[in-house]
């Protein structure tokens, strides 16, 4: 009978990943941290490790290293935040063979467990030849590099004009990895031995019903989100590709501040907020004065999401580490003060962390002013359950 390794300081997440996987029959063997799971490898045969990006003592990707540093190839499938996918895209050079985001749904684990073990798939080393045609570094000026073996890729562009994806290409973070395509059947072949994130597909290719394509994406690529690349017009274009199937438009030619819209959405939430578990960090401003609206603006439109994902991990309190954010003006009580509210809304409480500052800030506002503040992630979780 296959056995499976959980590794994960998290005893509620051990649980839970242990009722799913005995249910579909499979041994389970537990680890709190990567030292602990490096001896249950040496000392037990074991079909695929379920391991955890942060733990402490050896964290997931010190572990994953050590593993293929001594020869160990057992296939693993990596538990992270999306606010870690910077790390994910490390440990896919190493070898992984899916990853799975925090919360996650028992579904989706029994679904990529079977998928692993029964071969399906394919793992980073299991793909065939690279497609033909791709956006490559030297082509782009400052490309980010793929992962190893292309299977794990953030964005996917289908048009039939290669500039497209070079601009594009200029304008996002060299940690977004793109690949990109000219013709609707490369696509389609990427879209087979690749997991892709977003795809944008122009609605205008020739020779090609760019509605049956996304149809045959949604197919292949069910869990992206699909978004149609189309020039302004005076009709509702953002009506008209939802009705063709798209999740959404992205605008040609390309403006800033519509791909800075595009990297909120998909992809820069880690960039304002980390999410770990029920502990929620707003990440540190380091920009200019005039862009303290903008900062707060941004973080405000990925809370709730964020809080959804924390209620349905079950949890009954959220832990907000707000660090030492720009203090100015009553933009950080407000936040805090949403948070609470949206928190209440879903059943837990909140519990701040920040600097000795922080305190001074909340506390001129009714609102704030008795919201409990700890000094430190762990002090706020001891609080909360004294």
């Amino acid at each position: 009978m296959p056995a499976i390794l959980t590794v994960d300081d998290s005893r509620a997440v051990r649980t839970i990943v242990g009722k799913q996987v005995k249910e579909l029959g499979f041994d389970v063997l537990e680890a709190e941290d990567g030292i602990q799971g490096l001896e249950q490898l040496a000392q037990a045969q074991v079909d695929l490790v379920l391991l955890d990006v942060t733990m402490p003592n050896m964290d997931g990707p010190a572990m994953l290293q050590s593993m293929r540093d001594g020869g160990n190839q057992t296939p693993v499938i990596m538990l992270t935040s999306e606010s870690k996918r910077s790390i994910v895209a490390g440990a896919m050079k190493l070898g992984i063979s899916d990853y799975i985001l925090k919360p996650f749904k028992p579904e989706e684990l029994r679904s990529k467990v079977l998928s692993v073990l029964q071969g399906e798939g394919g793992g980073v080393g299991g793909l065939g030849a690279e497609p033909a045609v791709e956006v490559s570094p030297a082509e782009a000026g400052a490309a980010a590099p793929a992962p190893a073996g292309g299977r794990f890729v953030d964005v996917l562009v289908v048009d039939d004009m290669e500039n497209v994806q070079k601009k594009l290409r200029s304008m996002v973070p060299q940690h977004v990895s793109l690949n990109g395509y000219t013709s609707a059947a490369s696509a389609l072949a990427a879209c087979r031995e690749r997991v892709y994130r977003v795809v944008l597909v122009d609605t205008e290719i020739p020779d090609v019903n760019s509605a049956v394509l996304a149809q045959q994406i949604r197919v292949l690529q069910p869990h992206a989100a699909l978004v149609a690349l189309a020039l302004r017009t005076a009709n509702d274009v953002t009506k008209e590709v939802r009705e063709q199937g798209f999740d959404d438009v992205l605008f040609k030619p390309f403006r800033p501040e519509t791909i800075d819209d595009f990297l909120l959405q998909y992809f820069d939430n880690q960039d304002f907020l980390q999410i770990e578990d029920n502990v929620l960090r707003l990440a540190p401003f380091a920009g200019r004065a005039d862009k303290v609206d903008r900062f707060y603006n941004r973080v405000h439109a990925v809370f709730a999401d964020a809080l959804e994902k924390v209620a349905a991990a079950c949890y009954d309190e959220v832990v907000l580490d707000v660090g030492t954010p720009p203090l100015e003006g009553d933009r950080l009580p407000k936040l805090v003060n949403a948070v609470a509210e949206k928190a209440r809304d879903f059943g837990m409480s909140l519990a701040l962390v920040g600097a000795p500052e922080v305190r001074k800030a909340l506390g001129g506002y009714t609102e704030t002013k008795d919201l409990r503040l700890f000094a430190t992630v762990q002090e706020a979780r001891a609080g909360g359950a004294a």
